[in-house]
C-alpha cells in the first residue's frame, strides 16, 4: 500500500506542476507578491495530497517564535517535504538553491518567477558573492531568505558543519536568524520514492540576534540549537 500510495501523490505532483507552470506564465508580468500567492499554492496543494494520499502530516511547534520583521530561516535539510512546508508556515520567501534547478522544464519556470538566489555551486567564491549580493537584496525588500546551512540533504542522525554563507549574510546584515529542526526524513527519506504515513514534527526556535556578532558566533549558537532540538525530536520519537 505503502508503494501505490506514494505512487498515487507522484502522479499528482507531476500533473499539479504543469498546470502551475502553465498558470505561471499568466502571472509573469504581475509584481512578486501576486506571484507568489498564486505559485506557492502549489506547495499547499502537494502537502494537502500528501496528507490525502499517503496519510503524512505535519505539527508546528514555536510558531509564536516567528518575529514580525522578516529574516533569515536556518532549516535542517533532510527530504524535498520542508522546501514545501517552509512555505506554508513563514511568510512570503526566497531560497537559496543551485542555478541548474532553474533549467529544469516547467518546475523552473515557477522557480524561476519567485526570484529565488540562484547560485554557481562550481565556483564557491562566486556563489558566496552571489549569497551575500543577492540575499542582502531580497532581506532589503522585506522577504524572508531561507538557507540550508549544511548545503546539502543530509539523513537522519547524520549531521555536516554548518557553511558559512548564511551566518556572514546576517552578520552584515543585521537581519534576525531563525533555526528550524524537524524529522521529515524520517518519512520522507532523500532520494526516495517511498512517503511513510505518520505526523512530521517542526520545531522552530527563538530567533537569534545577529546585529554586531560574527558569522562564527551566529553559526554556532544555531548549529547548537539545531542539533540540540533533533536530538529531542529523536529521543521523543523514540520513547512513543
Amino acid at each position: 500500500m505503502i508503494v501505490l500510495r506514494s505512487l498515487c501523490f507522484s502522479l499528482g505532483q507531476v500533473l499539479a506542476t504543469l498546470v502551475f507552470a502553465v498558470l505561471a506564465l499568466f502571472v509573469a508580468p504581475f509584481p512578486f507578491t501576486v506571484r507568489y500567492r498564486v505559485i506557492s499554492q502549489w506547495a499547499r496543494f502537494n502537502l494537502w495530497w500528501l496528507a490525502l494520499t499517503c496519510n503524512l502530516r505535519y505539527r508546528v511547534e514555536g510558531a509564536e517564535n516567528i518575529p514580525a520583521r522578516n529574516g533569515i530561516i536556518f532549516c535542517k535539510h533532510q527530504s524535498a517535504w520542508e522546501t514545501l512546508a517552509l512555505q506554508c508556515i513563514f511568510p512570503p520567501q526566497v531560497w537559496v538553491l543551485k542555478r541548474e534547478l532553474l533549467w529544469i522544464p516547467f518546475f523552473g519556470w515557477g522557480l524561476a518567477l519567485l526570484e529565488p538566489i540562484a547560485i554557481d555551486r562550481d565556483s564557491p567564491r562566486r556563489a558566496l558573492c552571489q549569497l551575500l549580493e543577492q540575499g542582502a537584496q531580497r532581506l532589503a525588500a522585506g522577504r524572508w531568505v531561507v538557507i540550508f546551512p549544511e548545503g546539502t540533504r543530509v539523513p537522519p542522525g547524520e549531521h555536516r558543519p554548518f557553511q558559512s554563507g548564511g551566518a556572514l549574510l546576517a552578520a552584515r546584515t543585521g537581519y534576525p536568524v531563525v533555526p528550524v529542526s524537524h524529522n521529515a526524513g524520517e518519512y520522507w527519506p532523500r532520494r526516495s520514492f517511498l512517503k511513510y504515513p505518520g505526523t512530521i514534527r517542526v520545531v522552530i526556535g527563538p530567533p537569534i540576534e545577529s546585529a554586531g556578532r560574527s558569522a562564527q558566533e551566529i553559526n554556532r549558537e544555531a548549529e547548537d540549537w539545531i542539533r540540540a532540538r533533533m536530538a529531542e525530536i529523536s529521543a521523543q520519537e523514540r520513547d512513543q
